[in-house]
């Protein structure tokens, strides 16, 4: 399970560089056609923008595998251990019934719809840049399913962000204690 979640974060990460440079050079690209040509290229922003929402969907994957999704655990950080297993549980359920609803079974949707719809600039069906929606959600729901099966074997911590905490303290006490020898 393990190698399947970096194997999906490193193709997740090169697919956030490889379009980051691109919106990059794209952006460039317009600047220069635009002040110096004197003649902006239309193609290229639309590209940019669609290459965002591809980022960012893709984006929000990586965050959802690596469990960073807001939270507000003052509650069930307070539980005892079964509470906390069965919140954190229950959060990555819903995180993927919204998956499978909304980014999959709705992106399907608007996809097939689009793709009767051309693109003003690049003459592309826009559905080709809808796909993007499906295929975060069927990410996300794996990740989701990952991280499930970790919660419950206990490969996941529950506790980790008060150990991070108590380990950042004590690395402070005692570079301060250095400080003072």
């Amino acid at each position: 399970m393990e190698k399947l979640r970096k194997t999906l974060n490193n193709v997740l990460n090169i697919l956030a560089g490889v379009s980051f440079l691109a919106m990059v050079a794209l952006t460039c690209w317009q600047v220069f056609t635009r002040y110096v040509l004197q003649n902006p290229s239309s193609w290229s922003e639309e590209l940019v923008s669609y290459l965002f929402a591809w980022m960012a969907l893709l984006g929000s994957s990586v965050v959802v595998g690596e469990r960073g999704h807001m939270n507000i655990p003052i509650l069930v950080d307070r539980m005892g251990p079964g509470a906390k297993k069965f919140f954190h549980v229950l959060a990555e359920v819903i995180a993927c019934v919204f998956a499978a609803v909304i980014l999959v079974l709705g992106g399907v949707q608007i996809t097939n719809l689009a793709m009767g719809q051309m693109t003003s600039s690049l003459g592309v069906p826009i559905g080709i840049f809808y796909i993007v929606l499906p295929l975060s959600g069927l990410i996300n729901i794996v990740y989701t399913i990952l991280n499930i099966i970790g919660i419950l074997n206990g490969s996941i911590s529950l506790d980790a962000p008060d150990e991070e905490q108590k380990e950042a303290a004590d690395a402070q006490e005692a570079a301060k204690k250095g400080k003072e020898a």
